[in-house]
């Protein structure tokens, strides 16, 4: 096994809070040297991180003599690299693999100082597959939280009275922002957080990041893709349900079946061994079947704005979009892996249908985590 070297915090680096499950906000270093695991940061972090119970060598930061750079005349800058090279040499460290994201300087300077690193991902992204006992947790709590917010939006669009074209909730107009401000606080409530997610209506759902806006009208369709982060865990769900809210025009009534037949489809295959790719292959086939293009099927090089024109899913922890891909490309699924299976249908400047479900891969297949009906029809007053 090659020594390993990580310079950053936890909060933007996934790969760091996977080894050391804290929300560190300031750069410290973390490195695994023969075998064995080494923190080195400031004081003030470290009784937090031996909380934690993490089997690693603790070192103060204050011991690289910040001072003596001070004195020197060096700026922060210039000690911050210093002070980066100081602690690889005090970890013995002549070379080592760094994730994509180590920060360029930093390793511009290691390197003229005769530290060799070699960059390679996939020794990261393999390690952060299979969850720990903490991320799997946290990953349920915020798939609680997602659910919670689910509910809150079918309520809402339940709820909903006609009124001169328009649907109100308690005589305030129904749109996106007024369920996205119910569901976010079921997030809250659930102790998760969220930057931003999606609820989208009428064409806004045939593209498939619309974050969503405006008023919800009579006979409408409404997405949501809710993907909260759990805070304690730093790890994410994610899940999709789409609605129609009065009238289900025919095409939508077959998006929507034919993507819970695609989503039935994944879980009955997925099992350890089996390749990402090849799954996606199977969802594609399966639309293509119906006469539906996808991205297997297209021309070369051509823009696929109908049908289905994104991969199968992806997983999900420490990163709401992460390692393995359900794709063109795709790695050999393992026990432990959490997926997020989300096949759709679309028509542009039309609408879409996209169901999406966490499933954790087990020993023999998988285990679906989420628990939310996959009702399309909604019944407004």
């Amino acid at each position: 096994m090659p020594d390993i070297l990580m310079i950053g915090d936890t909060e933007r680096s996934a790969d760091l809070r996977h080894e050391v499950p804290l929300q560190i906000t300031d750069a410290f270093v973390y490195a695994e040297v023969d075998g064995r695991r080494h923190v080195v940061i400031w004081n003030f972090e470290l009784d937090r991180i031996r909380a934690t119970g993490i089997d690693a060598e603790l070192h103060p930061m204050e011991e690289l003599r910040l001072e003596e750079l001070v004195r020197e005349g060096q700026d922060a800058y210039a000690a911050t690299l210093a002070m980066g090279l100081r602690a690889v040499r005090l970890l013995g460290l002549r070379s080592a693999v760094v994730p994509r994201s180590f920060p360029l300087g930093q390793a511009d300077h290691l390197r003229e100082h005769g530290i060799e690193l070699t960059v390679d991902q996939r020794l990261f992204d393999d390690r952060r597959r299979v969850k720990s006992a903490g991320e799997l947790a946290g990953i349920r709590r915020a798939l609680r939280a997602a659910e919670a917010g689910m509910a809150t939006a079918l309520e809402l669009l339940r709820a909903a009275e006609r009124r001169n074209g328009a649907l109100t909730v308690e005589g305030e107009t129904l749109t996106c922002e007024l369920i996205k401000e119910r569901v976010e606080r079921d997030f809250v409530r659930h102790g998760c957080s969220t930057d931003e997610f999606i609820v989208s209506h009428g064409p806004q759902t045939a593209i498939g990041h619309d974050m969503g806006s405006g008023p919800i009208v009579p006979d409408d369709l409404v997405m949501l893709d809710l993907f909260p982060r759990d805070r304690a865990s730093a790890c994410f769900a994610d899940m999709t349900r789409t609605f129609a809210v009065g009238a289900v025009p025919d095409e939508i009534r077959e998006y929507h079946r034919l993507s819970k037949q695609a989503l039935e489809l994944c879980v009955e295959s997925i099992r350890p061994g089996l390749s990402g790719a090849d799954l996606h292959r199977s969802v594609c086939e399966l639309f293509e079947a119906h006469g539906h293009p996808t991205q297997l099927s297209k021309p070369e090089g051509a823009v696929l704005l109908d049908g289905f024109y994104h991969a199968t899913g992806h997983g999900v922890g420490l990163g709401v979009h992460e390692q393995p891909g359900i794709g063109r490309f795709g790695e050999p699924l393992v026990a432990g892996d959490v997926l997020a299976i989300e096949p759709g249908l679309y028509r542009h400047g039309f609408g879409g249908v996209r169901l999406e479900d966490l499933v954790l891969v087990t020993e023999d297949g998988c285990e679906v985590l989420t628990n939310f009906p996959y009702d399309l029809e909604v019944a407004s007053k």
